[in-house]
């Protein structure tokens, strides 16, 4: 369910039933002549489409204003918006902030941007996961006070936290493709791999007679197929489904 139609009684519905909240997390940079500035975040959106109607699941509106960064293309002319980490951390602790005490436990982002070293991370999903850590922090600290890990009720941390009952579980992040998929598809920029995702995913969002060999990272998208893409979103699909339906993730 998109989370900005539901009224109260469903919100409490998906509250008490565990269900996975997700928000859709990129940027809007430029991705050669051929594809739309919103593909990062354009193929989450899609993908969770997909999911929506096969789960219970709480979708919130997309965010697409990452830190894009000017590594590709100035933005003059080019459509590329990048707004700081810094200015991204703030907003996401408030938001997440705001998550937890409505009452979500299961709440998850992906990104696809700059994702092939998640776990070294890039600044758009550094800033959101220190936001979420920060988060639960200090929402635990509200909620129970100054040495609320030290307290006896918190003997049996370490045998929860095996189970997947952590307070630190209740905010996750995850990459569009994990090492296993980019070892199956192409993980590049505007080229064969992601032109070939949106091909599948947003064809509205691709027009390949504006396709340039000017630009070295874009001269495989001449490979792109619909079959491809196709590949690549069954992979992602099954990902992000193991992700969604594991137990662990509340």
């Amino acid at each position: 369910m998109r989370y900005e139609l539901m009224l109260p009684h469903q919100i409490r519905e998906a509250i008490a039933g565990n269900w996975p909240l997700v928000l859709p997390l990129g940027v809007l940079e430029y991705h050669g002549e051929h594809l739309a500035v919103g593909m990062d975040t354009l193929a989450v959106v899609r993908l969770l489409d997909i999911l929506e109607g096969e789960m219970n699941l709480v979708v919130l509106p997309p965010f697409y204003y990452g830190a894009a960064s000017y590594a590709v293309e100035p933005p003059e002319g080019n459509g590329s918006l990048h707004v700081d980490a810094g200015r991204l951390f703030p907003f996401a602790e408030e938001m997440f902030r705001g998550l937890l005490r409505i009452g979500f436990r299961n709440i998850h982002f992906f990104i696809h941007h700059q994702t092939e070293n998640f776990a070294a991370g890039m600044p758009t999903d550094l800033a959101f996961k220190f936001a979420a850590r920060q988060a639960v922090f200090a929402f635990l600290e509200k909620a129970h006070g100054e040495g609320w890990w030290g307290n006896e009720k918190m003997a049996d941390y370490y045998a929860q936290q095996s189970t997947g009952n952590d307070p630190f579980n209740w905010i996750k992040g995850h990459p569009l493709m994990t090492p296993e998929i980019i070892a199956q598809f192409p993980f590049d920029h505007a080229a064969q791999g992601e032109t070939s995702l949106m091909m599948a995913l947003c064809p509205e969002g691709v027009e390949m007679d504006r396709l340039s060999d000017d630009k070295w990272y874009t001269r495989s998208a001449r490979d792109a197929s619909p079959e491809l893409g196709a590949k690549g979103r069954d992979l992602i699909l099954e990902h992000m489904r193991q992700v969604l339906r594991s137990p662990k993730a509340a």
